[in-house]
């Protein structure tokens, strides 16, 4: 037992290893040497740095202890300590890869990772920031700064990681337009990248749990049913139906499955009724057993009468 949690210890740092990896690549060698910016932490506290005069490192690293300990506290011992490796690892690369000696690996002209159409790099910055991201969280890290945040607050509330990131990162991107050097061109671009990295995240993460509602239509429903059931060890309701052609009535079945699962649902009405007719529907945060705990927010004190 011992030796297996170690080795489940180590994977977990090598999965947030290569993810930290891919995540500085996404900053040091598209989108910074291009002039291009997302949201997150470190545009926040340059926003806060022109509103205050305190200096951007300070806004970074205060925030971010800040986070830390709040995650330590919400969240668990297990995530701050792979976060802190996680932001100590990715505050090393960014030096490393941002260091002229590296600089063969920006994305400029003349070197082998250039892209010569400029709407390409916010899509190649977004997606590789997005699985080098994805990896670090589906092992328990974060790099820190609105990765915590999101995190924090997915813990209470029924909204995704890479929504979160959709709406923190839209707002300081757009206030961006108001510090000297950008210009709404750069804007555009970040809204791109930041595009890219929430659609990209949340179908890594959510992908393997994402739900599906699936309606079947058939003469054998009976025989379906008991599949799903007994072999596939789903919750089946049957719905009274009339075929408004027909004038007849029929059952109609309905059940919730993991996205990973319809392909054995569909190949098992194929097999007991190729004439069946199956429809499939995405399904967003369903409670339940066998599905996704009720979150519903923190409890509001009750006021006095």
């Amino acid at each position: 037992m011992a030796r297996s949690k170690v080795i489940v210890g180590i994977y977990d740092y090598v999965v947030i290893t290569l993810g930290v990896i891919l995540f500085v690549m996404a900053w040091q060698c598209f989108l910074l040497p291009n002039n291009m910016i997302d949201g997150g932490l470190t545009g926040a506290s340059a926003l806060l740095s022109m509103v205050t005069g305190i200096s951007v490192d300070i806004w970074y690293f205060g925030i971010n202890v800040l986070l830390l300990i709040l995650a330590w506290i919400i969240l668990g011992r297990g995530f701050g300590l792979k976060t802190i490796y996680a932001i100590l690892l990715s505050t090393a690369l960014f030096r490393v890869l941002g260091s002229e000696n590296m600089s063969w690996l920006w994305s400029i002209e003349g070197n082998a990772l250039h892209v010569k159409e400029a709407i390409l790099v916010p899509i190649i910055g977004g997606l590789l920031e997005a699985v080098g991201l994805a990896m670090i969280i589906m092992r328990g890290g974060s790099t820190g700064g609105t990765d915590i945040l999101a995190l924090i607050v997915n813990k209470f509330w029924p909204i995704t990681v890479g929504r979160f990131y959709l709406y923190a990162d839209f707002i300081v991107i757009t206030l961006l337009i108001l510090v000297p050097g950008h210009c709404f061109t750069d804007v555009v671009y970040g809204y791109i990248t930041m595009g890219v990295c929430s659609y990209v995240l949340d179908l890594i993460i959510l992908g393997k749990d994402s739900t599906v509602q699936v309606i079947i239509f058939s003469d054998r429903i009976a025989e379906i049913g008991d599949y799903i059931t007994k072999r596939m060890e789903r919750g089946v309701t049957a719905l009274k139906a009339m075929g408004w052609y027909t004038q007849q009535d029929r059952l109609v079945l309905m059940v919730m499955l993991r996205r990973t699962e319809l392909s054995e649902l569909v190949k098992c009405v194929k097999d007991i009724d190729s004439k069946a007719f199956v429809t499939v529907v995405p399904a967003n945060n369903v409670f339940g057993e066998g599905f996704d705990e009720m979150k519903v927010g923190l409890p509001r004190k009750k006021k006095n009468q």
